[in-house]
């Protein structure tokens, strides 16, 4: 369960903000979205691989400059 502490005087939309960035950190709403669809452990590893080659590249790109 996420908490948010309210100081006194500060306002519901500062608060508000407090609880949506929790919730960003935390990925409940990444993990929410993921869990709606089932996806086959060989295109999780056929986007991850591609992933790695993308980030591989920009980072032989980089050395290149």
């Amino acid at each position: 369960m996420i908490i948010v502490p309210v100081k006194e005087g500060e306002s519901i939309d500062r608060a508000l903000k407090k609880l949506k960035r929790k919730f960003e950190k935390t990925g409940v709403v990444k993990e929410l979205r993921e869990r709606q669809k089932f996806t086959k452990p060989s295109i999780k590893k056929r986007d991850s691989v591609q992933r790695a080659i993308y980030i591989q590249q920009l980072q032989a790109a980089e050395a290149d400059n």
